[in-house]
């Protein structure tokens, strides 16, 4: 970057932290593409995130997480609490943008200068969270917002990034929809602190919290903190209150014996992983290696002209030969 383009980043990183709301969209528009000023603006951001607690609020299709995390937002806001939400919705597959966005769903709300929120779209990514909601994780939180809530898009037994992301992670269960087990397999049952049966007040709710109960048994992952489980009714409120006070305790207990600074040093190995990951494959493509030449490359595999096992440790020699270890 030239020395214009660090000084408009520490300007926009000093309004951020500040708290200008038009900053921080700014900010995180910047990376959300991926823009070249976005690696300079996290770094600027990272001394003043760490702070915030993050919690990530998954579950099925339908089960009312948008109800859960906005009547969660209303009562912290009322505490003065100041609250920033990432919404991730599913992409549309005319614009590429996100749908049913929080944005929306939450509009009355959006004069509140305490409460931000923000939809993405996953654009294609797995596991219910998009691409960069980590980063836009720590935007937010270097805003200097109390929480940070994480809405995933729905995907199933199969959305277990949140866990990485989050230090205390919401299941949101609802009555009713067909085979309840199914709903709580392996990956999901072991991810959650909080099991939450929304739409309580539906016939089968004492069934699924008998089954949750009943598999507890099977998670080895939370040690001595059993998740509990809360019953709501996210549209009127009933057991928002109750909810909250368990999200409380989940926090003191993870504050005590270093529990939250394992939690967070778990989700950086893996962050780091992913972020050498990408910068490998963003260095390969700025020496030359294009979707072209992967097609190629691919389709002279799948002749069994190359083998993709030599070709490979091939690419990455002649992409960093002559690059030094970092100290």
């Amino acid at each position: 970057m030239t020395r214009a383009d660090d000084s408009a980043v520490r300007d926009l990183a000093e309004r951020l932290v500040s708290g200008d709301t038009r900053a921080l969209a700014r900010a995180i528009s910047l990376v959300e593409n991926d823009a070249p000023e976005a690696q300079a603006l996290l770094s600027a951001c990272f001394p003043h995130t760490g702070n915030a607690l993050r919690i990530g609020v998954t579950g099925a299709p339908g089960a009312g997480k948008s109800t859960l995390v906005d009547r969660l937002a209303r009562g912290w806001r009322e505490a003065q609490r100041k609250v920033g939400i990432i919404a991730v919705d599913p992409t549309s597959p005319f614009t590429g943008g996100a749908i049913l966005g929080d944005r929306i769903r939450m509009q009355e709300r959006l004069g509140d200068d305490g409460l931000y929120v923000r939809s993405m779209a996953t654009r294609g990514a797995l596991g219910g969270l998009a691409r960069a909601s980590a980063d836009v994780a720590q935007v937010i939180e270097a805003s200097g917002k109390d929480i940070v809530l994480i809405e995933t898009v729905g995907v199933g037994q199969d959305e277990i990034d949140i866990a990485r992301l989050a230090d205390v992670t919401i299941v949101v269960l609802v009555p009713g929809m067909g085979d309840d087990v199914q709903s709580l397999k392996a990956g999901i049952m072991e991810i959650a602190d909080i099991f939450v049966i929304n739409k309580s007040d539906r016939e089968g709710a004492d069934r699924v919290e008998k089954e949750i109960r009943a598999m507890q048994s099977f998670a080895q992952t939370h040690a001595e903190w059993i998740p509990p489980v809360v019953r709501t009714v996210g549209t009127s409120g009933e057991g928002i209150p109750a909810l909250s006070d368990a999200i409380e305790q989940m926090q003191q207990w993870l504050m005590t014996c270093g529990r939250l600074e394992s939690r967070r040093k778990s989700c950086w190995r893996v962050r780091i992983e992913e972020m050498v990951r990408q910068a490998l494959l963003k260095e390969a493509r700025a020496h030359g290696l294009s979707a072209e030449d992967l097609t190629l490359f691919a389709e002279s595999v799948t002749a069994k002209q190359t083998n993709p096992y030599t070709l490979v440790p091939k690419l990455v020699a002649e992409v960093f030969h002559d690059r030094r270890r970092l100290p």
